[in-house]
């Protein structure tokens, strides 16, 4: 809990510190109350959130420690012998299923946090996985205390019951989390996904990418363009010692240069830049 307050105090710094103080003339007062004013916003903005935080990781630290001693109890009880015993353990275990369940939701709210922050950082992100394996061990033991109380004959319908819908909930949250994974993915290779093509006048026209003076305009060949993924594919060869980009690019995303042979290759230096205006890449070359 210290490193994360250490690690979430020198974020907090270091945002106060990137703030360029410059020294200024008389003239320029009011632009550096303004400056302060602006600063003092977003340190309170980062302590809030850093308080918000802390209050989440503080809860979820109390919930690791009181099953830590619960599970204790439960090893003492499991020496014991009676009704008083058997109780003890099942009131323990019970704790146990719940507290590790609330730990997941805060853990969940932690996360919620950290994505609407304005703080970022890969240690935080560090240590909210480790807080997910803290919780996974103990989801372990629970189902490695499961299985001493079998192999003593001690059964316990209701400890059945808890550990079976733990398993449950954990397999529900397995499956959730896959789905939401697939779908996080297929949403980046779409963003991620643009189609190029590149052809004479003559081909163009006849696959209806080229009308006239228009381009796109008709209902054109999709399936005549290559598919490309923009973070892999950044170069183009053209095979032609003339080309010409038909559809609108920022011209500061991409060069077209000659290589050896003179023949025209399309250089993309800022892909996000270049396919933000189209997905749809048009190039005219001569054979």
């Amino acid at each position: 809990m210290k490193k994360l307050s250490f690690v979430l105090l020198s974020m907090m710094l270091l945002a106060i510190t990137s703030c360029d103080f410059t020294n200024k003339s008389k003239g320029e007062t009011n632009q550096d109350e303004e400056q302060v004013d602006s600063l003092q916003r977003i340190i309170s903005q980062k302590d809030g959130e850093i308080n918000d935080m802390m209050e989440t990781f503080n809860q979820i630290q109390t919930g690791l420690r009181e099953i830590s001693e619960a599970e204790n109890r439960v090893i003492v009880a499991k020496s014991g012998e009676g009704a008083n015993s058997r109780q003890q353990m099942l009131e323990d275990v019970r704790f146990i299923s719940s507290t590790m369940q609330q730990n997941r939701a805060l853990l969940e709210k932690l996360r919620q946090q950290l994505r609407e922050s304005s703080i970022k950082g890969d240690q935080l992100r560090r240590t909210i996985e480790g807080l997910v394996a803290q919780i996974n061990d103990k989801e372990q033991q629970l189902q490695q205390l499961r299985a001493e109380l079998d192999a003593k004959n001690i059964h316990i319908a209701d400890l059945d019951k808890t550990i079976t819908g733990l398993n449950e909930n954990v397999s529900t949250l397995k499956e959730e989390s896959s789905k939401k994974t697939e779908t996080i993915n297929d949403q980046d290779a779409q963003l991620n996904t643009a189609w190029f093509v590149f052809g004479t006048k003559k081909e163009l026209k006849e696959q209806r990418i080229l009308d006239g003076s228009k381009v796109l305009q008709a209902n054109f060949n999709k399936s005549y363009f290559t598919k490309i993924d923009i973070r892999v594919q950044k170069e183009i060869k053209l095979y032609s010692k003339s080309a010409k980009i038909l559809t609108m690019h920022p011209s500061s995303s991409y060069t077209l240069q000659q290589d050896a042979n003179k023949q025209y290759v399309l250089r993309i230096s800022n892909p996000q830049l270049f396919w933000s205006t189209s997905k749809y890449l048009v190039i005219q070359v001569k054979k």
